[in-house]
């Protein structure tokens, strides 16, 4: 069955919306880590306190996202999203107003339940508006944003730090940040209801002449590809949020860097992933064997940080290295969304999107109190090297979801044959 003919105005309003929505949780990934130096010298934290602030985050964030998944399938994407962004600004009071531990402690619990629904959120309204054959590109957007929030978050805070010599205002500011994309959403909100689109839902029944079959809505969890593409999110994540919470201290402990330079090595290699993510894009939109081309870079990836952690490099070399591995991680972004689509079955996009990346929750989980428990135990160089494992686990899970979508492929030729 052909697609109609979409406007790409029409596609490129409603991908653009979602990018800035996603990017906005990304953003708020990082309300607290480019503090953590200002909250150790104002509440005498250590690293381990301050991972445990991380994985408070991602816990409720994990939860959260998967039992967001099924209410988004019931009631709607939209007003879903709707009621995130206002938790973010909730969370940014929170940090705003901190006098301990306590404060941040909700900050982060605040901003992980704001969180939680962003990506069954996002993919349920970019599979249903956006037309097939822009979908690649609108997966290539869509990770883009989500590293340009990462990118944009240490230089806003710091910025605003700096500029008003309290990091109190930056926290209003990034609360400011959410409200102002909160207007502009509900201003667009008909770009963004899912309700009035189908491409993902309703194609394959049509396409059949007959409605799909009514099944459990926990019958998608019986598929080993979606827990694949859960364990392939957790290896992942746990490399990045290695680099994300942990790489500026750890070269500042190797190397001596000051910290205007390590900052910016979480801004470098978010850059340098949003730029492989537009590479990745095509690479997605063309590709069969998704698995191989997400193999191939996040293996390229892996040398880097492995090279990054080797104590001999000069250190500016070493924060270059960091920022470059970006880039194979941001190739493999859209091939990954894509395979998880592949993965999906017809009518459980939200479920299926929320339990996977719940698995991306995980990895920030327990990735962030092992790595800060490295740094406070001194070895620093392990920051690199661990994230470089992490993403070797990523490529096995990955190779493994490839082979069970194939063979689900090919069962289905058989059955129509």
């Amino acid at each position: 069955m052909t697609a109609p003919a979409v406007p790409l105005r029409q596609d490129a309003r409603t991908i653009g919306l979602i990018g800035l929505a996603h990017g906005t949780s990304h953003f708020f990934h990082m309300l607290l880590p480019p503090l953590f130096p200002l909250f150790i010298r104002d509440f005498g934290l250590s690293y381990s306190e301050l991972g445990l602030l991380v994985s408070t985050f991602f816990v409720i964030s994990g939860i959260g996202q998967a039992l967001a998944g099924f209410l988004v399938d019931r009631v709607g994407a939209r007003p879903v999203l709707f009621a995130a962004l206002g938790c973010f600004a909730l969370a940014a009071v929170a940090a705003a107003t901190a006098q301990g531990y306590t404060g941040l402690m909700l900050a982060a619990a605040l901003s992980g339940l704001g969180n939680s629904p962003f990506h069954p959120i996002d993919f349920t309204i970019l599979n249903k508006r956006v037309s097939p054959p822009r979908l690649g590109h609108a997966f290539s957007v869509h990770g883009i944003s989500g590293n340009l929030g990462w990118a944009a978050a240490p230089v806003f805070m710091a910025g605003i730090t700096a500029a008003t010599g309290s990091w109190r205002w930056a926290a209003a500011g990034a609360g400011v940040w959410a409200l102002v994309v909160l207007a502009t959403l509900a201003l667009n909100r008909r770009a963004i209801d899912d309700r009035l689109g189908e491409w993902a839902h309703a194609t394959a029944a049509k396409a059949g002449g007959a409605a799909a079959p009514v099944e459990h809505p926990l019958a998608f969890l019986r598929l080993p590809s979606v827990w694949l593409c859960f364990s392939f999110f957790f290896w992942s994540t746990c490399a990045l949020s290695a680099i994300q919470s942990f790489a500026g201290p750890a070269l500042q402990k190797m190397h001596g860097l000051p910290l205007s330079v390590t900052t910016f090595v979480v801004t470098g290699f978010m850059l340098c992933g949003a730029a492989g993510m537009v590479v990745g894009g095509f690479l997605a939109a063309r590709g069969q064997r998704l698995e191989r081309t997400i193999g191939a870079c996040l293996l390229g990836a892996a040398v880097l940080l492995f090279l990054a952690g080797l104590p001999g490099l000069p250190g500016m070399v070493a924060a270059a290295l960091a920022s470059l591995a970006g880039f194979g991680t941001g190739l493999a972004g859209p091939s990954r969304d894509m395979l998880i689509k592949r993965a999906a079955p017809p009518g459980a996009t939200g479920r299926v999107y929320g339990t996977v990346y719940s698995g991306l929750d995980l990895g920030f989980a327990l990735a962030a109190p092992v790595f800060g428990a490295v740094l406070d135990h001194g070895s620093p160089s392990w920051v690199f090297t661990g994230a470089a494992l992490a993403l070797v686990g990523g490529v096995a899970s990955a190779s493994l979801v490839g082979l069970q979508v194939a063979r689900g492929q090919r069962a289905a030729v058989k059955m129509a044959a």
